[in-house]
């Protein structure tokens, strides 16, 4: 029985701020194209929208807080983005074809034209610059650039990149660019498997040197993958994002096997990574001068109780979800817990594929939300690492939940695992590459005017980032702060019934922009603007 919590009384209090109310006159619209460059010229300055004027921030966090040449930016991927799902010669992707199934998304919606980034990535950088971003972390659509994955390239996609990064540098915004974020052409999955397949390591290592090749010139911070746990446990395990592959009793998918696929996938993705590294490192980095990393995602997990079995579950957790990946790339091999629970099931490196995956990185791109408690359960089908994770301890909740039913707001935590991450890997440099918080979409109940007024966010932010500089002060190797996302836009499984951007996005009044009081403040951190 379970009758004491690690944490004890540990109580989230949150700052209120008194918000003034906002209409819904047209002016919180922005739209470039509609305004002439003298009216479009400063959207977020507080007189000219008259509006948030004399609003009480959280605190006093300025940019002047942090490090000397510590960068902030907004983050956003392809797929979620972009739309233009059949404009422009692109080819089809896994998630293409995903949301065209029956259930899979909460609203039947689809990412086709999502915020339209596609054809409005000039509007939307010019608020990235306006809020003081230094910097845009997107990912590179494969199939827009290799309609099938390999063999005829794509010039009007290739073009679109250009002109993207081309923008972007002029607004003196540097790009973070992904190679791989979830949107696999769909013709390697249905003639190879994808990532099943231990040959799209090389088919893979070939997109990335094209795309080293291509942009290389403009973009100088790459990342090889984003989130590969979350694409091999959501996609192979309970198959609720693209592929959709799984088995009883985590789904009831057509095809898959979620007692070995995930391992398989998560195995070759590892080994891609390291080629692609490689690949970089021999061929483009001395010329172009850039670095590469790797993006991993994670919460943290406090033991339920003081317990010894307890505390060694939390520990296991973290390395079934981050040592899964982090292990390889620091010392070359996956954590013991790991091998020693999943057995055979668990692929192995090669001696070859050791030496090239240990040290594949300049940085690790990091990406966190959220945290829960951890406990020790026996091994069964469905849970291979004996690790239970609930957000309840004696009945009381670890945070105030977001919309998301796994995002619960706890600001410490970000603190506890970069230290975590600073003593178990030797402190590498990391790039907090996502943070940020979700509301529903109440589109159908309030006015856009109500929307706007996103405290939660603000407080989430807020508190966030001042654990983000506890943990520099503690030592950790810290260097960017990327807030998901800029723009509301198309969340995976759950559509547009949620809302994480810093800008309203109205989707049913052609993907109209309007800055959000989170938007307001960002810029009074990073400015010092009201």
């Amino acid at each position: 029985m379970r009758t004491r919590c690690v944490c004890g009384l540990f109580v989230i209090l949150f700052l209120v701020s008194a918000f003034v109310s906002v209409d819904a006159r047209s002016h919180y619209h922005y739209d470039l194209r509609s305004q002439s460059s003298d009216e479009s010229s400063d959207p977020l300055v507080a007189s000219k929208l008259n509006v948030y004027a004399t609003q009480q921030f959280p605190g006093e966090l300025t940019k002047s807080h942090f490090p000397e040449g510590f960068i902030f930016g907004s983050a956003g991927s392809a797929y979620q983005l972009e739309g233009a799902a059949f404009q422009g010669n692109k080819g089809r992707s896994i998630w293409d074809e995903f949301v065209t199934r029956k259930g899979t998304i909460i609203d039947n919606s689809t990412g086709n034209i999502a915020t339209d980034h596609f054809h409005r990535y000039p509007e939307d950088i010019w608020l990235m610059k306006d809020i003081g971003f230094d910097a845009y972390h997107l990912s590179i659509s494969w199939p827009r650039i290799f309609p099938d994955g390999v063999g005829v390239v794509n010039k009007e996609g290739v073009e679109f990149y250009h002109k993207m990064f081309d923008a972007l540098l002029e607004a003196e915004i540097e790009p973070y660019v992904t190679i791989y974020n979830w949107d696999m052409p769909l013709s390697l999955e249905e003639t190879m498997g994808g990532w099943l397949s231990p040959n799209m390591v090389d088919i893979y290592g070939k997109f990335a040197r094209f795309c080293f090749k291509e942009f290389g010139g403009k973009v100088k911070k790459w990342l090889t993958f984003n989130e590969i746990h979350s694409f091999v446990q959501l996609g192979y395990l309970s198959g609720i994002f693209a592929p959709g592959r799984c088995s009883q009793p985590y789904g009831n998918c057509i095809k898959g096997d979620s007692s070995a696929e995930p391992w398989i996938a998560a195995h070759n993705a590892l080994n891609g990574h390291a080629h692609v590294v490689n690949i970089y490192k021999k061929e483009f980095q001395k010329h172009q001068n850039g670095t590469i990393g790797i993006k991993n995602d994670c919460m943290w997990y406090f033991p339920l109780t003081n317990s010894k079995e307890d505390k060694e579950a939390a520990q296991r957790g973290l390395e079934f979800y981050l040592g899964w990946f982090m292990d390889p790339i620091i010392f070359g091999d996956y954590p013991l817990s790991m091998r020693n629970y999943l057995g055979a099931r668990l692929p192995k490196f090669t001696k070859k594929q050791k030496t090239l995956i240990k040290g594949s990185y300049d940085w690790i791109g990091f990406n966190h939300y959220s945290t829960q408690y951890a406990y020790h359960t026996n091994q069964t089908i469905d849970n291979d690492s004996g690790v239970g994770f609930t957000p309840y301890c004696n009945g009381t909740i670890i945070g105030p939940e977001a919309a998301s039913p796994w995002l619960w707001i706890y600001p410490s935590g970000i603190r506890h695992l970069l230290n975590w991450i600073r003593d178990r890997y030797n402190n590498p440099p990391i790039y907090i590459t996502e943070n940020g918080v979700d509301e529903f979409n109440t589109a159908k109940t309030l006015s856009i005017a109500q929307q706007l007024n996103d405290t939660t966010r603000i407080n989430y932010y807020h508190d966030y980032l001042q654990n983000v500089l506890l943990a520099i002060k503690d030592g950790c190797d810290i260097r960017s702060y990327f807030a998901w996302s800029l723009l509301d836009n198309f969340e995976w499984a759950t559509g547009y019934t949620v809302r994480f951007g810093l800008y309203y996005v109205d989707f049913d009044n052609d993907q109209a922009r309007y800055p959000k009081a989170s938007a307001f403040w960002f810029r009074k951190v990073l400015k010092g603007d009201k």
